[in-house]
């Protein structure tokens, strides 16, 4: 790999780790707002799934910009609106507010991630895009790992100030990527758009981030609750999302090397048929420690769909005429769908009728994916005969 690509990659991984991580950082904070604010399970899913709301008010605009500005304004701009948010996350003082500095989250979220994958898509060479997008993606994922372990140490610590210094951090590495070498601007075309979304490949590639981000967003609301009420510890809760994510951090650049050698449609099926049988576990399961060894196996099988997925619509949009970082900005916009139905829907069904039925809903919809890839397989196999 280039070595001006490898730089890229380690400060495109840095800015996604600590994006990721304050994504997630709100894990094991939650059963302490939802008694400091008396909030129900519909409540603890709103306040999670607005950065999803957030992210979808802001993925096709930051796509937009990463393609019309070049990629390296939009990570900056990314940067410096995601500052702000955790300032406004620090200072919060009611449901209220906690929600809105989550909402801005999740708009420069993706921003910033429409920027930088498109910044390293660009950059990078075809045959090594799945691995250096599964690289970066592992980078978010140890981000995201740390989340938890951030959002316990914040409770121990203080959460004004804690979050007050990932702000100024945030800011650091804005300043950092200002003097790296920029992108060129992409060409933005209607008929790019037309001709991505006439692809069946492509639009697959947006489901498979929609639905892990649905997965993960039940998840994350339900099990920390579910954990809470067995009498687990905010530590003991964030330990259990750390092993989790720690599996998924190195499972990644191997999902993106595989991808790149046999393509992802072999990695994504194994990893749906998986996810079909861990929902469905989860959705029986009642003893705590069942539950923890529940979600680290949902970080290998939910996980495991994200970097094919993204792969796959990077490539497509190559092949559709559509620049990079718009089709990743509607990536984005794609997964904010998920984050945001996934916690909100999820613990609205679970205050209503129980964990389980959100949990079975979410085995349906791994099932019936599998079963149109299986048709996808069946189609091009004709074709090839043909």
């Amino acid at each position: 790999m280039l070595v001006g690509v490898r730089r890229l990659l380690a400060l495109v991984s840095a800015i996604i780790f600590v994006d990721a991580m304050l994504f997630t950082a709100l894990t094991p904070l939650i059963p302490g707002y939802a008694e400091e604010f008396d909030l129900s399970k519909l409540g603890a899913g709103v306040l999670v799934g607005a950065f999803g709301a957030g992210a979808l008010l802001g993925g096709v605009p930051g796509g937009l910009a990463a393609s019309r500005f070049g990629p390296k304004r939009a990570v900056v701009g990314g940067l410096v609106l995601l500052a702000l948010a955790s300032f406004a996350f620090a200072a919060a003082d009611s449901a209220a507010t906690l929600g809105a500095a989550r909402l801005v989250q999740g708009l420069s979220s993706t921003t910033t991630w429409a920027g930088a994958l498109a910044w390293l898509a660009v950059a990078a060479p075809r045959s090594r895009r799945g691995a250096v997008i599964g690289t970066a993606f592992g980078a978010a994922v140890f981000g995201a790992v740390l989340g938890p372990m951030f959002g316990g140490i914040a409770e121990l610590v203080g959460i004004q100030a804690s979050f007050i210094a990932v702000g100024v951090v945030t800011l650091v590495f804005a300043a950092f990527a200002s003097f790296a070498r920029s992108a060129p601007a992409e060409v933005l075309s209607a008929a790019g758009v037309r001709a991505a979304f006439r692809d069946r490949r492509f639009v697959g590639g947006l489901w498979l981030n929609t639905l892990p981000a649905c997965l993960f967003g039940m998840l994350v609301v339900l099990a920390p609750l579910a954990l809470d009420e067995h009498g687990w510890s905010t530590f003991g809760i964030a330990l259990v999302f750390l092993a989790a994510g720690l599996i998924e951090v190195v499972l990644n650049p191997l999902l993106g090397r595989v991808s790149d050698r046999v393509g992802p449609l072999l990695p994504v099926r194994i990893a749906l048929g998986a996810s079909v049988v861990v929902a469905a576990a989860l959705a029986a399961a009642s003893k705590p420690l069942v539950i923890a060894v529940l979600v680290c196996a949902a970080a290998v099988s939910f996980g495991g769909l994200y970097t094919p997925g993204m792969a796959l619509t990077s490539h497509r949009a190559d092949a559709a005429g559509l620049a990079q970082g718009l089709a990743f900005g509607i990536m984005n916009s794609a997964w904010a769908i998920g984050e945001m139905t996934g916690p909100t829907l999820g613990g609205a069904f679970a205050e209503a009728f129980g964990d389980a039925l959100p949990y079975l809903l979410g085995a349906m919809l791994c099932g019936l994916t599998l079963i149109a890839t299986t048709g996808f397989v069946t189609r091009r196999a004709r074709a090839h005969a043909a």
